[in-house]
């Protein structure tokens, strides 16, 4: 009979979220992954089977949780739609901003994965794609919302204005990453609701 597993495997992929957030997937080994879990290898292998397993497991959290929160932003129907845009950016800037080490922010898991796995690894970059797919969508809703409305005055296809969007906060993660201030981040949001606007 199996021992029943000691640890709570909710914390577990938290952990070891942060851990590959913070070093990448290449980066990180399962020394690095048993000492910020305090589990040693055997308890990470039969639970998780190995470091790609746990490191898919761990993404998926990650995706579900930021996408899910991004989605709750922009389906807030109390809002004009480029408010809940523009509260999309805010919420953008605060986490950068607390995620900020040494004046450089952590980035996105999943642009970081992005650049580090989708195209080398088929599988990551179909769960990557699904990921972003979702967030299109919402973005869609949100600035066809917004046109029909007349406070999003572009005239563009809305899956493109998504698209674009989404790429300005893929940039400003990235520009967060490699060192830019808070007002450098907010400057980039800002240009961006312009182009909307």
């Amino acid at each position: 009979m199996a021992r029943p597993r000691s640890f709570d495997e909710d914390q577990v992929l938290d952990t070891a979220m942060c851990t590959f957030w913070a070093n990448g997937y290449e980066s990180t080994s399962t020394r690095d992954l048993c000492q910020a879990l305090g589990l040693d290898r055997s308890s990470v292998y039969n639970a998780f089977t190995n470091k790609r397993e746990l490191f898919k497991r761990a993404l998926t959290r990650y995706m579900d949780t930021t996408t899910a929160d991004q989605v709750r932003i922009l389906d807030n129907h109390e809002l004009p739609a480029i408010e809940r845009i523009r509260a999309l950016f805010a919420k953008i800037l605060q986490t950068e901003a607390a995620n900020r080490r040494d004046g450089h922010g952590l980035g996105c898991l999943t642009v970081n994965t992005t650049m580090e796995l989708a195209g080398r690894d088929p599988e990551i970059g179909l769960m990557l794609a699904r990921d972003t797919e979702r967030r299109i969508i919402s973005l869609s809703a949100a600035i066809r919302c917004g046109q029909r409305d007349g406070d999003i005055g572009s005239t563009r296809d809305p899956a493109e204005l998504a698209r674009f969007v989404n790429a300005v906060i893929a940039g400003m993660r990235v520009a967060a990453q490699g060192g830019a201030d808070d007002a450098t981040i907010a400057a980039i949001a800002a240009t961006a609701m312009d182009a909307l606007a």
